[in-house]
């Protein structure tokens, strides 16, 4: 597996998701098999890990903590905070205040079984706490050694920069992928100016870009796509026609369409490492595939010139980009 720089940090090009293991997709969850996966994901060379206290929440944590527990020195390990309020009372709700900040990494680090944390995101912007005040707090864990690097999530701009000029960051989490590139326009070029990685997450479009979703008939009933806009109504079909041409430059590459979707995503640069996520070996064995997959100018060029796909890409847009 090659290796990419998120600013100072080193880990394998293509990470692995952890969050759907635990959370979100709905269905049977089977945790020996998720561990089965991270092993196996270790031994292909995959190094870089991504969970978040508000999986489950909590139960994520505490299965990547119990996967990785003989081979902690293996892995960059990536946890998120603040969509929990610990001084609230774990109520589920923005909170990326000093006091959380410091509950939150004690119970991360006693769940994950770890005496650090490699890459710590700020999961959303809390627009009641300053992200001078979060930062500042962030750069104290990182001076007592209980956080190695500092990462921030679905940021816009004005915040990155206030954060970046409190403290070095490490990384920048927001969605990223064939089938969403709002990064593009002012994230990216903002995030090589300053230095700073991208984690682009669901770098498979929730699974769309697989071509195995052609309807939600297979979905779970509390699968959170049922109700997600690009997936319902009359979007589910028109946003077929980027699945079509993903399909059609995968036979032509000898790949499947989630490697070359993950391809693309890999061509657009050195500073990015994706996490697609997935709770099975095989799909994991499929995904790391994509580390060997080229694609030509011509493939790339045609992949890149795709319309955007029709409909939001959350029912509800709030705390994103803040």
């Amino acid at each position: 597996m090659k290796h990419v720089s998120l600013a100072e940090l080193d880990v394998s090009r293509i990470g692995l998701g952890c969050m759907g293991m635990s959370y979100l997709y709905g269905g049977s969850k089977d945790d020996a098999e998720s561990i089965r996966t991270i092993h196996r994901a270790l031994d292909l060379g995959v190094t870089f890990f991504d969970t978040a206290e508000i999986y489950g929440p909590y139960v994520n944590e505490e299965l990547v903590g119990r996967a990785i527990a003989k081979r902690r020195d293996q892995v960059v390990l990536a946890t998120k905070f603040g969509l929990i309020s610990h001084p609230g009372g774990d109520a589920s709700r923005l909170d990326s205040s000093p006091d959380s900040v410091r509950i939150a990494v004690e119970g991360s680090l006693k769940r994950l079984g770890t005496d650090h944390i490699d890459l710590y995101f700020q999961h959303r912007v809390d627009p009641k706490t300053s992200i001078e005040d979060t930062v500042g707090a962030l750069g104290e864990l990182v001076r007592e050694g209980k956080i190695r690097y500092i990462g921030l999530s679905e940021a816009g701009p004005e915040t990155i920069r206030r954060a970046q000029a409190v403290h070095p960051i490490t990384a920048l989490q927001s969605e990223y992928s064939l089938w969403t590139r709002d990064v593009e326009a002012e994230i990216l070029p903002l995030l090589r100016e300053l230095g700073i990685g991208l984690v682009p997450y669901s770098p498979l479009g929730r699974g769309f870009l697989t071509g195995k979703l052609r309807s939600l008939d297979g979905l779970a009933a509390d699968d959170f796509r049922r109700r997600n806009p690009r997936f319902t109504g009359d979007n589910l079909a028109l946003n077929l026609r980027i699945v079509d041409e993903v399909e059609a430059v995968a036979g032509e590459a000898g790949a499947t369409s989630a490697q070359v979707a993950i391809a693309w995503l890999l061509a657009q640069g050195d500073d990015l490492a994706p996490i697609p996520g997935t709770k099975q070996v095989a799909r994991l064995e499929e995904n790391v595939g994509a580390d060997t997959v080229r694609l030509t100018a011509e493939q790339v060029g045609r992949l890149s010139a795709l319309d955007a796909p029709a409909g939001e890409r959350y029912a509800n847009m709030s705390g994103v980009g803040i």
